[in-house]
């Protein structure tokens, strides 16, 4: 009898989902969750259907950003569970299973069993597109989401300060072992605007993260600057990109979803173009 050899898990389409991304960072703390959501919503406002998934087990954002709460309620034959939605994007998370304040005190094996019934036991419907919000690092979760479903790519978010663009090369070194292709790097809180004055200024470092993308012959995708707006609406679970659609901050979120969306859908940037 020859003997077994060890592979991969084969990986394993979401049902009714044409597309899934990650976004990704590889330091807490550099807005990642903020750029999942209003990437995800920015995209849904170009006529796609949007799901997101919050796959940090362990401090899960998405319910407080985009304004969710409550238990999901579960399908009628293959008990599948039911997002949640609200502007008009379908959002799962740990966060709706367990209380706000509940710390989720789990070794590693419940994770990744939490993490099966996030990726394989929700009823989606049919979606363009599926945004995975990542714990920050390159870990467990990180290793199991690439290997065994097949990701369209891969977004990073970065600050342009040094130690964060130090673990986002880890991160980017880490998807290209597994293959998952990168569409880019983000660079958040690029420089800060005063609310007052609206003065300019790099407190974080200028251009890091552009740079690092240049060297590492990746894409970049665009800035985002840090401004008060942005991170007060976060907080009230009213996302910039929804609540103040055409303001400058909404704006580089929707920019770099048309290059996100040019990635994945090659033909309709071609259509719009001519």
């Amino acid at each position: 009898m020859p003997r077994m050899q060890r592979g991969l898990p084969q990986k394993m389409p979401i049902k009714g989902v044409k597309h899934i991304i990650a976004v990704a960072s590889g330091k807490g703390g550099v807005g990642k969750s903020t750029t999942s959501v209003n990437l995800a919503l920015a995209i849904a406002g170009m006529n796609k259907r949007v799901g997101i998934l919050d796959a940090d087990i362990f401090g899960p954002s998405i319910p407080r950003l985009m304004n969710l709460s409550g238990e999901p309620e579960l399908t009628g034959t293959e008990d599948r569970l039911v997002p949640l939605t609200n502007f008009g994007v379908k959002c799962m998370s740990m966060g709706f299973l367990v209380g706000e304040e509940a710390p989720v005190v789990w070794r590693g094996l419940m994770v990744m069993k939490a993490l099966q019934q996030l990726l394989h036991q929700v009823e989606w419907g049919e979606l363009d597109l599926l945004v995975i919000d990542m714990p920050p690092g390159t870990g467990d979760t990180q290793l199991t989401i690439s290997q065994q479903i097949p990701l369209s790519g891969v977004v990073i978010v970065s600050t342009p300060q040094d130690i964060a663009l130090i673990d986002a090369r880890k991160g980017v070194n880490m998807f290209k072992k597994v293959n998952a292709p990168i569409l880019g790097m983000v660079q958040n809180m690029s420089l800060h605007v005063c609310s007052n004055c609206n003065h300019e200024s790099h407190i974080f470092g200028d251009g890091g993260a552009e740079r690092t993308a240049k060297e590492m012959n990746l894409d970049f995708l665009g800035d985002v600057a840090l401004h008060s707006d942005i991170c007060q609406l976060s907080d009230k679970g009213q996302p910039v990109v929804v609540s103040r659609p055409d303001s400058k901050h909404a704006q580089y979120y929707k920019a770099i979803a048309s290059k996100v969306v040019a990635k994945l859908w090659p033909s309709d940037a071609a259509s719009s173009s001519c």
